[in-house]
């Protein structure tokens, strides 16, 4: 059932990625990166399936982090909690980093932090309802 639950976290995080790069900040996020509407098209295949099999490497890490406690703890919020910290203290930094390295704009750090928040948020959540589902 464990990988299930990471498969499950991931594929959640997949699609709220799909929503928040297309339908919410996708013109935006495209004209900030200056990604042509051809650029974002190559390779799609290899792009969306790499980034997923990152996503089942994150939602692991943070399933493993939730699993330090007892399932009756593990529920949607905790693991929520625990993804939303782990993109604080981890994740959204070192995109900071990057960013100021790299002189991007705050407009898309926002958007991007804005998602690894999320993600992360939504792939403790989804693995810790599944303790007790």
């Amino acid at each position: 059932m464990a990988y299930l639950e990471v498969l499950l976290g991931a594929i959640a995080a997949f699609a709220f990625g799909f929503v928040w790069y297309s339908f919410l900040f996708g013109k935006t996020w495209q004209a900030e990166t200056g990604i042509t509407d051809e650029e974002a098209q190559s390779n799609m295949a290899l792009t969306h399936g790499l980034a997923f099999l990152m996503m089942i490497i994150t939602t692991y890490a943070i399933n493993f982090i939730v699993n330090l406690h007892e399932v009756a703890e593990q529920t949607f919020v905790h693991g929520g909690f625990h993804g939303i910290l782990a993109a604080c203290l981890y994740a959204i930094p070192v995109v900071a980093i990057h960013y100021l390295y790299q002189k991007k704009s705050l407009k898309l750090f926002l958007i991007d932090a804005g998602y690894v928040l999320c993600f992360f948020a939504i792939s403790g959540a989804v693995t810790a309802a599944l303790k007790l589902g």
